[in-house]
Parts: structure tokens; C-alpha cells; sequence
């Protein structure tokens, strides 16, 4: 427990306010301020705009698709599918990754491909492959949709002033907002925060196997964000793992197409390297993965504790290890004393539609 602790305390503090904006953070005690891009500062006007857009289906080309039909507050901004369906019905190649705490990640995709979310919401938005929204040459066209509102009428000089509507300032607003889904509520956190009754007996041994060395848990979702990436002031890390997923023919070859970091730098070491993801909310996520290839927890924890595929380019944290019965329940426990019950009802972030 003093090891997690201890990450979870170093350089935190409970609020702090943008000194270009009117916004301040509400955050938990122990989370640090997030980084935020110099060019698009906080502001409760532009996190309110940001929120009708992430809810408008006017942002596909279809208009049948809109960032929350495949981030859904219930599950923890997820939409419960291996990979996600676009608009037309075409499937994505990545499991569709839960917002939480989206503000510190250092990285916006499973391959560190994207490092904000301001360029992350280019992709689904203009993307061709796979199509998502449907709007790849159709720039005028979305801004024809969304100016013809009458509620951006409003909303858009508030956020932006004089400002023209642009794509640019539509992602500025709908970055904005996702910076605003902090989940940092959960038992464990109450736990951690000093209320030992908020952790039954089993969830507190679970917890103590999630830390130990036999299951090496941390190495990939360390931190207060239980994660492998993170961003905030003062601090900066992004690791990828290769977990042994895929091994087809012994070299360590994922499949085409999705092959992780290597098709970012093109260094073979990179193969099948992926970010670990935040383990809060974990409960209601599922499937797993980067491919959504796990259908539960249990699954999860069978893939860790055989060793992977015994790949070439494994991560040697990735090694195997021994669970009685007794163990698995107490970590699946502690798994589901992760989930924030106020992140998946908070009317802050629920469709203003």
C-alpha cells in the first residue's frame, strides 16, 4: 500500500486556477493540475460549448454518430464493443478507450500516435480509415451543419468571442470538455484518503496483490491515474508494453494494420507495443484490450498469468504468476472497488440535447 500511496500523493494538490480563463479545477485532493494547451485555455463557456458538441450527432456526415455514441457516460466512456462502429457502419481497428481522466494522458491514442486531444478529435471526425464520422472532404459541409444550430449561435462567441467558427475552435471546445471528466471518487480512493472501512477485507487483500511483486500490476498502471501515460505540471512519462497478445509465426508480428508504436517509428522493437490504459472504472469497460480481444476480467487475468504468447518482444513485466482461486476473487474485488459510481451519473457530462 506505501508504494501506491506514495505515487499517488507526490505532487498533487486539490485546485488551481488558469490564470488566463475563468476556470478552476475541482479535483480531487490528491490529483495534480492538468496541462493544458497555451493556445486553448480553460473556460466554462468553451467547456459547456465543447459539451453539445461531444453529444451532437450533427458532427457526422450522417448525421446518426456523435462522440458519445462511441464514449458513453454509463460505461465509463467506453460504448462496450470490441472496436466501435462509425457512421456508415465500417469497424474500427481499436477498442474505443474510456475518457477517464483523459486530461493526463501524455499520449491520446493507444500508440502515441496523437499526444492531445485537440488532434485527437481530427480523427474520428475526419478520418478515412477507417471511416468514423464520414467527414474527410467535407469541411464546409460540417460547418454548414453546425453554424445552421441556432444554439452555436449562442454558445460559440461566449466560448470564443469574435472568434470565427472554425474546426479548429470545435475541437479547442470539445477538448475542453474532455479535460473536465475527472474521476477520482472511487472506494479505493476513499481508502487511500485515509477511511479504512471504505475497502472490504477481500478488496484490501486484492489490492495488496495488484501492489505485489509476484503480480507486478504497477509496472503497467501505476500512479494516481493507474496508468502507463501521464501529463501534468512538472511531470511527464509514456511508456508502451508489448503484452504478448500475438505471436503468429514466432517473430512477434501482429497483425497488419495494427502493430502499435512500430507504425509510428518504424523500429521493429516497437512491434506490438501499446499503451496501458487507466484501470479506473475497469469494472465497466469491458471487453479489453487494445483490440478488445478480452471479454471480461477474468480473461484478463488468465492472459497475465500464463505469460502472454511467450513472444520475442514481450515485455519482460509480462512473465506469468500462480493465483488460487481465493487470490483471483480478492483482485477482481479490488478491480471493481475502482469504479467511480459519480463519474458514470454526473449531469456535468450527460447529453444538454
Amino acid at each position: 500500500m506505501r508504494a501506491l500511496l506514495l505515487l499517488l500523493v507526490a505532487g498533487c494538490g486539490a485546485q488551481a486556477d488558469d490564470a488566463t480563463s475563468d476556470w478552476q479545477w475541482q479535483l480531487p485532493a490528491r490529483f495534480p493540475t492538468p496541462v493544458v494547451p497555451a493556445d486553448n485555455p480553460m473556460s466554462a463557456d468553451k467547456v459547456e460549448l465543447g459539451r453539445f458538441l461531444f453529444h451532437d450527432t450533427r458532427l457526422s456526415a450522417n448525421g446518426t454518430q456523435a462522440c458519445a455514441s462511441c464514449h458513453v457516460q454509463e460505461s465509463a466512456f467506453t460504448d462496450g464493443r470490441a472496436t466501435p462502429l462509425g457512421s456508415t457502419g465500417q469497424p474500427g481497428v481499436h477498442n474505443a478507450m474510456s475518457l477517464t481522466n483523459v486530461a493526463y494522458n501524455s499520449s491520446s491514442t493507444w500508440a502515441h500516435d496523437v499526444a492531445n486531444l485537440e488532434d485527437q478529435a481530427l480523427l474520428p471526425m475526419f478520418g478515412a480509415a477507417p471511416v468514423e464520422m464520414g467527414n474527410a472532404g467535407r469541411e464546409s459541409e460540417l460547418l454548414a451543419r453546425l453554424t445552421a444550430e441556432p444554439v452555436y449561435g449562442e454558445l460559440f462567441p461566449r466560448a470564443f468571442g469574435d472568434e470565427p467558427f472554425t474546426i479548429a475552435n470545435v475541437t479547442r471546445a470539445i477538448a475542453s470538455f474532455e479535460r473536465t471528466i475527472v474521476s477520482g471518487n472511487s472506494r479505493f480512493d476513499r481508502f487511500v484518503a485515509g477511511d479504512a472501512a471504505a475497502l472490504a477485507a477481500n478488496e484490501q487483500r486484492g489490492l495488496a496483490l495488484f501492489e505485489s511483486d509476484r503480480l507486478g500490476c504497477t509496472h503497467c498502471h501505476g500512479g494516481f491515474n493507474l496508468a502507463s501515460a501521464y501529463a501534468f505540471e512538472g511531470e511527464r512519462r509514456v511508456q508502451m508494453f508489448n503484452t504478448g497478445l500475438y505471436d503468429a509465426d514466432g517473430s512477434g508480428a501482429y497483425p497488419a494494420g495494427d502493430q502499435g508504436l512500430v507504425e509510428v517509428t518504424g523500429l521493429a522493437r516497437d512491434m506490438g507495443r501499446f499503451r496501458a490504459p487507466t484501470l479506473r472504472n475497469i469494472a465497466v469497460t469491458a471487453p479489453y484490450f487494445h483490440d478488445g480481444s478480452a471479454a471480461t476480467l477474468d480473461a484478463v487475468i488468465d492472459h497475465y498469468a500464463r505469460g502472454g504468447v511467450n513472444s520475442p518482444l514481450q515485455s519482460p513485466f509480462v512473465t506469468g504468476f500462480m493465483l488460487t482461486d481465493a487470490e483471483r476473487a480478492d483482485l477482481i474485488a479490488f478491480l471493481q472497488a475502482l469504479t467511480d459510481e459519480s463519474l458514470l451519473t454526473n449531469p456535468a457530462y450527460a447529453s444538454p440535447w
